[in-house]
This record gives C-alpha cells, structure tokens and sequence, in this order.
C-alpha cells in the first residue's frame, strides 16, 4: 500500500518543546518523523525556526495559528510563516464566543476568505482543524462542520480532520474522510481509551481503526498525515511519540 510522510503535531509535546525545542524535534527526528505541525514558536524567531528545522531534516508542513492572531495582525503573522516554510496554516480551535450560533461566527465566516486570500498569495494554504462541538447539529440538522466547509470555497479552505474528535462525536473518520476527497491534504491521526474517564493514547493503543484511516488517507489525496495525542497519563509526550512513531512502522508507515 502506498504510505504518506508523517509529521507531529508539536503541541502534543508543549512541555518539552518549551523546556528545550531543539532537544525535543531531534528526539522526533530519530523517532523517524518527517515533519511536524508547529503550535507556536517557543520563544525563537521564525528565521531560527527554519534554521533549525533545516539542519535537524524536518519538515515545517504546517503550523496552528489561533484565529484572533490573524484578527490581530493579518500580514504579519502569514509572513511569519511563510517565512519558516510552512505549506499550510491551521485554525485550531473556535472559543465558545466565536461558535455558531453567535453573532461573531457570521463575522468568523465572513473573514475565513479574507485570512484564505492573503495566505494564498504569500503561498500558503488555511486549514480549518476540528474538534467535537462542530458535529453538534445546525437548526437545520446538518453537522456544523459541514455547514462550514459547504458556505466557504474548497479552493480556499481545506480541511485537517481530527479523527479522535470525529469518532468520539459519534462519527465513522473513514467514511467522513470521504466526503472531503482531494479536500484534506493534512489529517491528524489521533487514538483514545474510548472509555471513561476519556483519555488520548499513543496510535494503536486505542480504539480507532488507524489501518482504515490511513488507508482512506491516501485514498482521498492526503499529502500528510500528522500523529497528535493531546494529553498523556501513563508516558512522557515524548515517549507516546515514540509508541505511535514504532505502531506505524507496524503498519510499513
């Protein structure tokens, strides 16, 4: 089977990423990630950021940048990106006062075309990355989630399906994948207990079906996939990197 790069998802190891950045991407480097998704920049510029990327061999696919950043500082913040080499930027999460249903998710959808416009001509893509609230229900009954991605054009906003947050929602990752072919060039592949309490777990230490999903992932044009494991009760950030990084190269990934 055809296999993609695999990237981190660098929010995932917060604590070792803040306490020493380069120690904890050359500990991913030998893992054997590709790649990683930023969630900040770790007190560094985003010049030494590329730099240092660059010399340890990973790739900067992308980056999550919270909406009000965008808001606050359009230009710069997608400059500061760009700068660093990412292919595609990330909206990661909607705090509950900019949700639909508020008058501040009619102007978020209003701008999504704005941030989307100014990305792609600086050479970048905008994402939109979900969590579980947006496969609540419409008044008309459809996913939120869709309801955005069906009101804003596929050429500008492209979607980074969490898959943890899909089937803990009650949503097969599989078969909503495929409503989004050639739509998803970065997916996180994300485990859980699927029990409770509810806790996260290293890839293939849970209960999603990441064969499927990987496979799927390829199917529909994925040029990534990102492995992420928000919180960690039984290991170091690091160390359920490392459990997801060997679980895939299980699966020849």
């Amino acid at each position: 089977m055809k296999t993609l790069p695999v990237a981190f998802q660098l929010y995932s190891i917060r604590e070792e990423a803040n306490d020493d950045f380069i120690k904890a991407i050359q500990e991913l480097k030998k893992m054997g990630y590709e790649g990683v998704e930023l969630a900040g920049l770790y007190g560094y510029s985003p010049e030494q950021i590329r730099d240092i990327l660059k010399e340890i061999g990973l790739v900067p696919i992308s980056a999550h940048v919270p909406y009000e950043a965008f808001l606050e500082d359009l230009q710069g913040t997608i400059e500061s990106y760009a700068l660093i080499g990412c292919r595609y930027v990330a909206i990661p999460y909607l705090t509950e006062g900019n949700r639909y249903g508020t008058e501040n998710f009619k102007e978020f959808m209003e701008q999504i075309p704005v941030i989307a416009r100014a990305c792609n001509e600086a050479g970048l893509g905008l994402l939109y990355h979900n969590h579980d609230f947006e496969f609540q229900k419409t008044a008309e009954g459809e996913y939120i989630l869709d309801y955005m991605y069906r009101l804003q054009p596929k050429e500008l906003l492209k979607v980074e399906l969490d898959t943890c947050w899909a089937k803990y929602s009650g949503v097969d990752p599989v078969g909503y994948l495929g409503k989004y072919d050639k739509r998803c060039p970065v997916i996180h592949v994300k485990d859980y207990n699927g029990a409770e309490p509810f806790e996260f777990r290293p890839l293939g230490y849970g209960v999603q079906n990441i064969p499927a999903i990987l496979e799927q992932a390829v199917a529909v044009g994925c040029e990534w996939i990102i492995a992420e494991q928000d919180g960690h009760t039984e290991h170091t950030g690091l160390e359920d990197a490392r459990l997801s990084k060997e679980y895939l190269k299980t699966l020849g990934w």
